[in-house]
């Protein structure tokens, strides 16, 4: 292997060969440290995935005080920690606003009505997703289906049908990000 230090210089020049190189070198004790972690296939290759593309983003100005395997190691572990503090604020946010639908009898009927045009707005802005991407949204989001089961049944890579999803949901994140607002109005007032 081609000395760490050189290795690191040809990266920052934004030589593609040292990237390839550092990615095939490490792309395997870094899947493995995540997947420890995780224990999901999938979300293991993500964090591996947007670990070694936030390194050749940020080949420049990266300053390296250890070997790369230690920078490798912290960034999993970083990366895992934001996992699971995002699933558990996503999961948390789903709770609530399920058991808020749930609970919509007892609300009054403008409540009702506020959450009925909730549904509609989202409803609305699945609906002006691009048509593919609409489609694996709604497989993923509406019918449950896996990243695997959308992809052997659309004739897709797996990794076309986890891009199409993280379009969507930034779409649609961007789209209903007032819709928070509005629940938290639904709920307080």
């Amino acid at each position: 292997m081609i000395a760490e230090t050189e290795l690191l210089s040809l990266l920052k020049r934004g030589e593609h060969k040292a990237m390839e190189h550092i990615y095939r070198y490490y792309w395997e004790e870094v899947l493995d440290a995540a997947y420890k972690r995780v224990r999901e296939e999938e979300i293991a290759q993500d964090i591996c995935q947007e670990i070694f593309i936030s390194l050749w983003e940020n080949r420049e100005n990266m300053q390296l005080k250890s070997s790369l395997s230690a920078y490798f190691m912290g960034a999993v572990k970083y990366r895992v920690i934001n996992y699971f503090r995002s699933s558990q604020v996503k999961e948390k946010h789903q709770e609530d606003l399920r058991l808020l639908m749930m609970d919509s009898s007892g609300l009054s009927a403008a409540h009702g009505l506020m959450l009925k045009e909730l549904h509609q707005e989202v409803e609305e802005a699945i609906q002006e997703l691009p048509e593919r991407m609409r489609v694996i949204f709604s497989m993923s989001r509406q019918e449950e289906k896996s990243i695997r089961e959308i992809s052997e049944e659309l004739d897709l890579s797996a990794q076309t049908v986890k891009n199409q999803i993280s379009s969507a949901l930034k779409v649609m994140k961007k789209r209903l990000s007032y819709l928070l607002l509005l629940t938290i109005c639904i709920l307080f007032i």
